[in-house]
């Protein structure tokens, strides 16, 4: 027996690919198609204000770096979550449009 595709199971379609698995693999969704969520918040942070951005893929590191420098402003980058240090909603939101993102302020 020929070990083709070893993370598969079972397949009633003997010799055909997971087509999601290979066009999700090579391609990035291109800024047009994503919106980012901007979020205050200050829960669990000693009540520093950080700015939190959510829903992108592709470089978020590149991204955050951008944003840090456009700021001026400490970030980090956890769980797909990009957070940047201070109240820069109005800033971050002009500076994502400008790249070409949707952007919606989430909460208060």
């Amino acid at each position: 027996m020929s070990k083709n595709n070893s993370s598969r199971v079972y397949s009633t379609h003997a010799g055909e690919r997971d087509e999601a698995a290979t066009n999700d693999a090579g391609e990035m969704t291109p800024p047009e198609k994503q919106t980012a969520y901007i979020e205050r918040d200050r829960k669990k942070r000693r009540g520093k204000t950080v700015i939190v951005i959510r829903n992108l893929k592709g470089d978020l590191n590149g991204l955050k770096k951008e944003l840090q420098k456009h700021c001026g402003a400490g970030g980090s980058l956890k769980n797909n979550e990009i957070e940047i240090q201070g109240d820069h909603r109005e800033k971050i939101a002009a500076f994502l449009q400008s790249k070409g993102y949707k952007t919606k302020f989430v909460g208060g």
